[in-house]
């Protein structure tokens, strides 16, 4: 039952490429000069540095994320159904942090959003910890 955790991590996967794609876009004025505005300027030069900021954080605490899923998928008698539940509100958290980040520049809001990952991902590492000899 602990394989189906393959399925957040994709989603996770999914949602860095998706990021990759809009930085791709939002970059695409500045660098290829397409859709560029009538003046020549950028309309994403103020969102570009945020979906770039994003982007690199889906490379710093969701590595906890990947490990502790990945061990528990080489686990045996590990609670699949609560490990799978803590999975996907991570990968959600992540989604709805992005959205914040990006497209606000509410602080406050992103740190009460990273605390649902954080804690999604120590829930994890406890699971980890509880089957581990």
């Amino acid at each position: 039952m602990t394989d189906r955790l393959i399925f957040p991590m994709a989603a996770h996967v999914a949602l860095t490429a998706l990021l990759y794609v809009l930085l791709t876009v939002a970059r695409a004025p500045k660098v290829w000069g397409i859709g560029q505005r009538a003046d020549g300027s950028n309309p994403w030069a103020a969102i570009e540095p945020r979906i770039s900021a994003n982007l690199s954080n889906q490379f710093e605490w969701p590595v906890f994320f990947y490990a502790a899923c990945l061990l528990l998928m080489m686990m045996k008698d590990v609670q699949a159904g609560g490990a799978i539940l803590l999975a996907w509100i991570f990968v959600l958290g992540r989604l709805v942090h992005s959205c914040v980040q990006i497209f606000t520049t509410n602080i406050r809001l992103r740190g009460l959003v990273f605390t649902i990952n954080f804690l999604a991902t120590l829930g994890l590492w406890v699971l980890v910890l509880r089957v581990s000899p």
